[in-house]
């Protein structure tokens, strides 16, 4: 295992802390995914929180689910879902054990491993594009319900790692409401990005389904 710095496993201990501490302290990090092609690595650059039965926006809201179980815990895990029937999403589960919340990864920069990213995104029409998204991000990581509960604290040949990586300053860090997110968690102020980056996706509100549809309709 390398010993330089960036390139360490974060520790449990940095994910058995409150989701909303840990969503902007991931901010810079560095996602490793091992594929059978070869490795990428991303640079996160925007994420949501989401805090379990507190939270009306979390999957966990009603309480545990075969769907959503590696929710809640062990803290340092991956959790993997489906949505819409087409796309896959990551979250990062965090602690304490037993108790659900976690972190969605919604955006990043690829450092290594473009070329695998792009033949998985060949719509992109950039390098910063490739991961513009929780569904483009999941898509061009080849990451689907096969990593469900995959611990990411392991580092080196794991499929699934978050290293240190390089945090931005303080001051780059910006928070506001969360994407798509309607009912009365809508206005939770608990996505996180790095200001004026150009891989993190915009921001949009939860439009219902029904006027979705009247909306494309016409």
């Amino acid at each position: 295992m390398t010993d330089v710095p960036e390139r360490m496993p974060l520790t449990r201990d940095f994910f058995d802390r409150p989701v909303v501490d840990v969503a902007p302290d991931l901010l810079g990090r560095t996602l490793l995914r091992n594929t059978p092609e070869g490795p990428i690595t991303l640079r996160l650059t925007e994420v949501e929180a989401y805090d379990g039965e507190t939270d009306p926006g979390s999957h966990a809201y009603r309480g545990r689910t075969a769907r959503n179980a590696a929710m809640f815990g062990p803290p340092g895990h991956a959790y993997v879902y489906f949505i819409y029937g087409m796309w896959f999403s990551l979250n990062v589960v965090c602690g304490p054990e037993g108790k659900a919340s976690g972190v969605l990864l919604r955006a990043g920069e690829i450092l290594t491993g473009a070329p695998l990213a792009a033949g998985r995104r060949p719509k992109a029409r950039s390098t910063n594009e490739l991961a513009k998204g929780p569904a483009r991000l999941a898509t061009a990581l080849d990451i689907d319900r096969t990593l469900d509960s995959t611990d990411l604290c392991h580092g080196g040949a794991a499929p699934l790692s978050l290293l240190h990586g390089e945090p931005p300053a303080p001051d780059r860090v910006r928070n506001g409401p969360r994407t798509g997110v309607g009912g009365d968690g809508a206005d939770h102020p608990w996505r996180y990005w790095i200001a004026d980056d150009p891989t993190v996706s915009p921001y949009r509100r939860h439009i219902p389904r029904n006027r979705r549809r009247a909306t494309t309709a016409t």
